[in-house]
């Protein structure tokens, strides 16, 4: 059975009472970056996705 939006709005509303304001986008940052590796470990692709971002270059001080 598929979640509807009333099922939605219950969950985030709870997310964001237990988590608070601040820690959500922390958390949903890091509950997609679990759900895509794990989706990439069941396709068989490594840590070589082309749709990962290069990382940073910082300027040297």
């Amino acid at each position: 059975m598929p979640i509807g939006f009333p099922e939605m709005l219950v969950i985030l509303v709870l997310a964001l009472i237990v988590l608070g304001p601040k820690r959500l986008p922390d958390a949903g940052k890091s509950l997609g970056k679990g759900m895509r590796e794990f989706k990439d470990s069941l396709n068989g692709g490594g840590s070589d996705s082309q749709d990962e971002e290069p990382p940073a270059v910082r300027p040297a001080a």
